[in-house]
């Protein structure tokens, strides 16, 4: 626990120490949209309030319809089957159902809580911290109700949107049972999974992904009340294209706490430990790798070039990663592996989520290959230094990398360097590049993310420890959680 304490004190002190900026320009192009329906551009002055005129709904674009749609479905298809299958693989066959389980019945969970109340939280207009619940059960939300995307006048239906958000979040939770893999028990995990999802996933999504939309900065004056209304990292300038804090180190970050707090597995260091199946490790990896093209691209809210930059970058830094992970086990080694591969891959796609509509290919390049190496000491030099038993190295993967990830994004924007700048809805162009002034933005989101979701894990944590018990008897332990927490068996020989 002194370790936790010691760490965040630490990740907080840099990222809270930083100064400000550029807290009143125009909002960036940086993360999904908040829903703005079509005509709400901020009015300001005498005018406005003596007449307000209703401006006409602009109807979704079809095609950036189909393109989100299909896109939530890629997001799906990255939970069940293919997270479950990859973390499946990865422990040991006596635990191989409860796995599967915990990651199935949180991608269910999460997506009921999304529908009732946390896509009402997270994209409504409220504080900077969370928005309100007028849209509770989704109400007022129907087959013509529609949300803005990056382009001034380009709409998607909200439901689309909501479904993609909603994937998001149940992917997030799900990567946090990683960590706790083999040893905790079945209710400690749900009910975490209620607390860390309202009290992190929300605020940080409100707090990175809300704006009014690009309709709204229609002047300097309009610009300026519209961004007030934004997510405080949002205002902050941070630059997350699909979840680099919101995601990866947001629920690294719990796993990371869950691993100090619910304690090493029985036997570490002197049982066989080793995956039980590389082949459904590989397998999931590969449908992460599939579906993260939705993650990524869908993250553009259109069928445009951004989507198809976001595409290549997901594609070419995933490909970098695996192979500098690969070669820097050979060297090291003497033998390159399966696990390598699939983990390298892994630590690529995490790695360039924040920056994937962001940076040009050579920027995805340099981030796959130092994800690669970067990962892998993560889950083997840092992985000791922590301390923590991280079964399935949620935080040297998705934490280590989605913070290399968001700092790189700081970097490799910058137009000089072929990334695309970041643009200024106001003037209608990109804006004049500051990297120093962008860096210290992508360190407010890193640390906050890091500080936000520490604080609520250890929290939540506690209580179910208190009400529930966060893990299961020894003896249940070492018989396996598939016989004793479901009465099931995934193999029969």
């Amino acid at each position: 626990m002194k370790r936790v304490f010691a760490m965040l004190a630490l990740l907080g002190a840099v990222a809270f120490g930083a100064p400000a900026w550029a807290d009143d320009k125009a909002a960036p192009a940086a993360s999904p949209t908040a829903t703005a329906p079509a005509g709400m551009a901020g009015m300001s002055g005498t005018a406005a309030e003596a007449a307000p005129v209703a401006a006409p709904v602009i109807p979704p674009n079809k095609g950036d319809n189909a393109w989100v749609m299909v896109s939530a479905a890629l997001v799906i298809l990255m939970s069940i089957p293919g997270l479950a299958l990859f973390y499946g693989g990865l422990v040991r066959a006596k635990n191989m159902l409860s796995v599967l389980m915990q990651v199935f019945v949180t991608f269910s969970l999460i997506s009921v809580l999304w529908v009732i109340y946390g896509y009402s939280a997270a994209f409504t207009e409220g504080n900077q911290f969370v928005g309100v619940l007028d849209k509770l059960f989704l109400k007022g939300v129907t087959v013509d109700s529609v949300a803005a995307t990056f382009s001034k006048g380009v709409n998607i239906s909200e439901l689309a949107y909501i479904i993609f958000q909603g994937a998001f979040a149940a992917i997030t939770c799900g990567l946090i049972v990683g960590a706790l893999a083999e040893r905790a028990k079945f209710a400690a995990i749900i009910v975490f999974m209620v607390i860390w999802f309202t009290l992190s996933y929300i605020p940080m999504a409100h707090m990175v992904w809300y704006w009014a939309g690009p309709d709204a900065y229609i002047d300097a004056a309009a610009g300026e009340a519209a961004g007030k209304t934004a997510g405080f990292l949002f205002q902050k300038g941070a630059l997350d294209f699909a979840g680099g804090t919101v995601v990866h180190i947001n629920a690294a970050m719990a796993g990371l706490v869950g691993a100090y707090m619910i304690g090493k597995r029985s036997g570490l260091g002197n049982v066989a430990m080793a995956p039980h199946s590389l082949t459904f490790t590989m397998i999931g990896a590969s449908l992460l790798w599939f579906g993260w093209f939705g993650f990524n691209a869908g993250s553009a809210l259109e069928a445009s070039g951004a989507a198809a930059l976001a595409m290549v970058n997901t594609w070419v830094a995933t490909a970098c990663a695996a192979l500098s992970w690969v070669f820097a086990e050979w060297i090291i080694k003497g033998k390159p592996s399966m696990l390598g591969a699939a983990s390298g891959a892994v630590a690529g796609l995490v790695a360039i989520t924040p920056a994937a509509g962001f940076v040009g290919v050579m920027g995805s390049i340099v981030i796959g290959l130092l994800a690669g190496i970067v990962c892998l000491w993560g889950v083997n030099g840092l992985k000791k230094i922590l301390g923590a038993d991280d079964s399935l190295d949620v935080f040297g993967i998705h934490g280590v990398g989605g913070i290399l990830g968001a700092i790189l994004t700081g970097v490799f924007v910058d137009p000089a360097l072929g990334g695309t700048g970041v643009y200024d809805y106001v003037t209608n162009k990109v804006g004049d590049f500051d990297m120093t002034a962008q860096l210290i933005s992508q360190l407010w989101g890193v640390g906050t993310v890091i500080v936000w979701s520490g604080i609520v894990s250890i929290i939540a944590y506690k209580l179910v420890d208190i009400v529930i018990g966060l893990r299961v008897p020894e003896d249940e332990e070492r018989e396996g959680l598939d016989l004793t927490s479901h009465g099931e068996s995934a193999y029969h020989h």
